[in-house]
C-alpha cells in the first residue's frame, strides 16, 4: 500500500474508534480492487457501528475529519452503518464525504463490493453482517440509477462542463453495461477500455485516462469535451434503455 495512504488509514482508525461505537471498518472501491491511485482516487470506507450515532458523536465524527491534516486526507470518504440496519439498503446511514457529513445510501453496488473483495481494516468480515446481494437486486439497482439519475443528468448541459461529471459519467456507463450484461464488477481501469469497445469518443476517454492514470492528455477544449460526452451517455443509456430499461424510458433524454 502507498505509504502516505497507509499512514492515513493508521491514523484514522486510532482516532475513529474513541468516537464512534466501532464494530468494523472496510475499504471498497480503487483501494480494495488493485485500481487505486494515490492522489487521484478516493478512499472510499464503510464503518460499522453498534448503534445510531448521537447529536454529540456526529459533532465530534466531524471534527475528527475536518482535522485529519495528513496528505490525502481529502480523499477519504466513510459512511456509518448501525449493525441493526445493515439488511435495508435503502436506509440513508451518516456519510463524510466532498468535505461535509450528510446522509446517503450504501447501494447494492457498494455492498456487492464489499462482500466480494473488501480490505478488511478492523473487526468482522463484511460477509458476517451484510446480507448477501442478489443478481436481482444489483440489476435492479443498476437500472434504477441509469433510469432516475444519469438519463436526467444529461438533459442539462453545464454540469458537463465539469471534469468529475464527465469522469464519473462515463465511467458508470461503462460499468453499467458490464454488469447488466453479466453480472460482473469492474474497475475504472477497466472500465474505460470497455468505453472503447461502446464506441465512445477516443479523444474523450483519452483525457479520463490522463487524469487518471498521467498519460499524455490530447488537445480538448472543455466545451468540446462536454458536448461529445454528454451526448455518448445519452445515447449509450438509450440504447440499454431499449434492452434493459423499460418502454418509454428513452423518452426522458429529449
Amino acid at each position: 500500500m502507498h505509504t502516505s495512504t497507509e499512514l492515513l488509514l493508521t491514523r484514522f482508525l486510532a482516532e475513529v474508534g474513541p468516537v464512534v461505537p466501532l464494530v468494523a471498518l472496510w475499504a471498497h472501491g480503487s483501494l480494495a480492487r488493485g485500481d487505486y491511485q494515490p492522489g487521484r482516487s478516493d478512499l472510499d470506507l464503510v464503518a460499522v457501528v453498534e448503534r445510531p450515532l448521537t447529536d454529540a458523536e456526529r459533532g465530534r465524527l466531524e471534527a475528527l475529519h475536518q482535522g485529519l491534516d495528513l496528505p490525502l486526507a481529502g480523499q477519504l470518504h466513510c459512511s456509518y452503518l448501525p449493525v441493526a440496519r445493515l439488511a435495508d439498503p435503502g436506509e440513508r446511514h451518516v456519510t463524510w464525504a466532498m468535505a461535509e457529513l450528510f446522509e446517503r445510501p450504501v447501494t447494492a453496488v457498494t455492498r456487492r463490493e464489499l462482500l466480494t473483495g473488501a480490505l478488511e481494516l478492523y473487526g468482522e468480515p463484511p460477509d458476517a453482517l451484510i446480507p448477501p446481494v442478489s443478481d436481482g437486486e444489483l440489476a435492479d439497482f443498476v437500472r434504477a440509477d441509469l433510469r432516475d439519475f444519469w438519463l436526467v443528468k444529461v438533459g442539462g448541459r453545464r454540469r458537463w462542463l465539469r471534469e468529475v461529471w464527465v469522469d464519473l459519467g462515463m465511467v458508470t456507463v461503462a460499468r453499467a453495461t458490464v454488469t447488466l450484461r453479466d453480472g460482473r464488477l469492474i474497475t475504472k481501469r477497466e472500465a474505460l477500455d470497455v468505453l472503447a469497445e461502446l464506441g465512445a469518443p477516443d479523444v474523450v476517454v483519452a483525457d479520463i485516462r490522463a487524469r487518471r492514470y498521467g498519460t499524455p492528455p490530447p488537445v480538448l477544449s472543455r466545451f468540446r469535451r462536454a458536448k461529445l460526452a454528454r451526448r455518448f451517455i445519452r445515447d449509450a443509456i438509450t440504447r440499454t434503455a431499449r434492452d434493459n430499461l423499460g418502454e418509454n424510458t428513452a423518452m426522458k433524454t429529449q
